[in-house]
């Protein structure tokens, strides 16, 4: 990477990790990033699917599943290990700066696994259920941007991590939307 983006996304990890802290903040974030905070949401999506749409509501869980596990696999296997990129967390040259609100891991840092999942399976939302319930949309990508976000602020990411895991889960969720219609074109939301 060009030494200024370093620098611009090292400046930008500052201003959320250390610049935005607060109490409820250190409260929050640590909360809305972790994966088990969210199983009510889960539920009510698997719940809906087969309420409203009886056996054919299969078709959505599967996608929201197979998204996951394409994108997951994608950028927790396939790019962070071809990148390599140190978390924030574990740099030696950002140690004394870098507010730890977890704990860091050991794996890479870019892309971020958890941007690339909820924005993919927050575009698939979009895609099947959004054009009947608009405020699927702005439901969908604040949960994704609010977990986003969160990675940073918890200090595991930086914010191009989390851009690029968001861009990368934009087309996964894109890409298998596309390939759900090709394979099921009589499911209507």
């Amino acid at each position: 990477m060009p030494h200024q983006l370093i620098e611009f996304d090292r400046h930008l990890f500052y201003l959320i990790n250390s610049g935005l802290s607060n109490p409820f903040f250190d409260w929050l974030m640590p909360i809305v990033r972790n994966p088990y905070s969210w199983v009510p949401l889960y539920v009510f999506i698997v719940a809906f699917s087969i309420y409203r749409y009886k056996k054919q509501g299969l078709y959505p869980i599967l996608l929201l599943i197979l998204t996951f596990a394409v994108s997951d696999f994608g950028s927790a296997t396939i790019i962070k290990d071809s990148v390599k990129r140190i978390r924030p967390c574990n740099c030696q040259a950002m140690a004394n700066t870098v507010i730890q609100r977890i704990p860091c891991g050991s794996g890479y840092s870019f892309p971020s696994a958890h941007a690339s999942n909820h924005f993919a399976m927050a575009i698939v939302l979009c895609l099947v259920f959004g054009t009947r319930w608009r405020w699927v949309w702005y439901a969908a990508l604040l949960w994704a941007a609010t977990i986003s976000f969160a990675q940073v602020y918890v200090g595991v990411h930086y914010p191009l991590d989390v851009i690029g895991g968001a861009t990368y889960g934009l087309l996964v969720g894109w890409l298998m939307v596309l390939l759900f219609k090709k394979i099921q074109p009589g499911f209507k939301a």
